[in-house]
């Protein structure tokens, strides 16, 4: 009984201590809000206050730049008013040394006077001190004297002017001639430069398949093909022109194509490069490049000097057929001692030292020899 007591008495404190504490959570919570109002009211002021700051912010720049404005009239308003006076006192610096009274009443006074009191009324600008009077003197006295060391009048330097702007504009129209000449070679090089490098890569497409299709009669098969390299020195020149060279210039600089890479496949065999061929083969390739050349731009006549002299006789028979069909449009000449090739040709010459050590000339025309059988 007596725990029991004393739990509802513990249990009576707590519900008391609840109330009160229910009762401090309730003038909180009212505290809290008025201060909430408070502050969001605080708030609306702060923003209120932000926007008139901004707007004052924004009319006191543009008064400082109106103010700036009218300190820049100003100064120039002194600077045209020191020059009214500066021309005032040469007028009057002039009215003296033509009348000849500088010994006389000075004018000047009256005068600069009078153009003070016009600015005093005109720009409110306040009169000049004797310092700034006597500065301006000292000025007029100096540009007298300049005046005076420049001497008289040449009454020759008008038709000097006229000859000196007649030979100005003689060579003012030389120049602009010369440059619209520049203008036109600079374009006139530029389209042949590009005409330049089209013809040259048609021509190299043509050179190519030409090339592949006397390579294969010749090794009876195979593959060979041409390939253009660029050179590492034009790329270097490129790079140090984009620095260097202005747009003018670039158009004046030497055309430049690369090389040439010639990769051959011969049959039965991997793709070799020129120099692991044998020297039948080498001249095989290079007879294939030649022909190649010939047929795509085919010349008055060719001399071919031992071109055959490492062929075999198959390679020489197949090398004999092309020449027949080139021999259309041009004249061969082939220095050789091969037979295969010899009874290929229209017409044989020779040259044999007789027992007087006298070099003689025989010739031979083959569709003759049967006729004179």
């Amino acid at each position: 009984d007596e725990r029991l007591r004393a739990i509802e008495e513990q249990r009576d404190q707590l519900e008391m201590s609840t109330s009160e504490q229910e009762s401090a959570i309730t003038v909180l919570r009212e505290r809290v809000r008025m201060l909430g109002e408070t502050l969001r009211t605080n708030d609306e002021q702060q923003g209120e206050m932000e926007r008139q700051i901004a707007s004052l912010e924004r009319g006191q720049s543009a008064e400082r730049q109106e103010l700036a404005r009218l300190e820049v009239e100003y100064r120039r308003a002194i600077v045209d008013a020191q020059r009214a006076r500066d021309a005032i006192e040469t007028l009057a610096a002039q009215i003296r040394e033509e009348l000849g009274a500088e010994d006389e009443v000075d004018p000047l006074p009256a005068i600069v006077g009078s153009a003070e009191e016009d600015a005093e009324e005109a720009e409110a600008a306040p009169p000049p001190t004797p310092e700034e009077t006597a500065k301006m003197r000292r000025q007029i006295d100096s540009l007298r004297s300049r005046l005076k060391n420049l001497g008289g009048y040449d009454p020759e330097a008008p038709q000097q002017y006229e000859e000196l702007k007649t030979r100005y504009d003689f060579m003012s129209a030389q120049v602009r001639d010369m440059q619209d000449a520049s203008t036109n070679l600079r374009q006139i090089i530029a389209e042949l430069d590009a005409t330049m490098r089209r013809q040259f890569v048609e021509t190299f497409h043509r050179v190519n398949e030409r090339f592949q299709q006397h390579f294969v009669t010749l090794f009876s098969g195979g593959a060979a093909r041409l390939e253009l390299t660029a050179p590492r020195r034009e790329q270097d020149e490129d790079e140090d022109e984009d620095e260097t060279t202005s747009d003018e210039q670039r158009p004046l600089r030497k055309t430049s194509f690369g090389g040439v890479e010639v990769f051959v496949q011969i049959p039965g065999k991997r793709v070799q490069d020129l120099s692991l061929l044998s020297g039948g083969e080498r001249a095989m390739v290079s007879a294939a490049l030649l022909f190649a050349l010939l047929g795509t731009n085919p010349p008055p006549f060719c001399l071919l000097d031992e071109v055959d002299a490492a062929l075999d006789e198959a390679n020489v028979v197949r090398f004999c057929d092309i020449l027949k069909q080139l021999a259309d449009q041009t004249q061969f000449i082939v220095i050789t001692h091969n037979r295969v090739t010899m009874t290929h040709a229209n017409a044989i010459y020779g040259v044999s030292m007789g027992p007087d050590s006298v070099s003689r000339i025989l010739s031979m025309r083959l569709a003759e020899v049967p006729l004179a059988l």
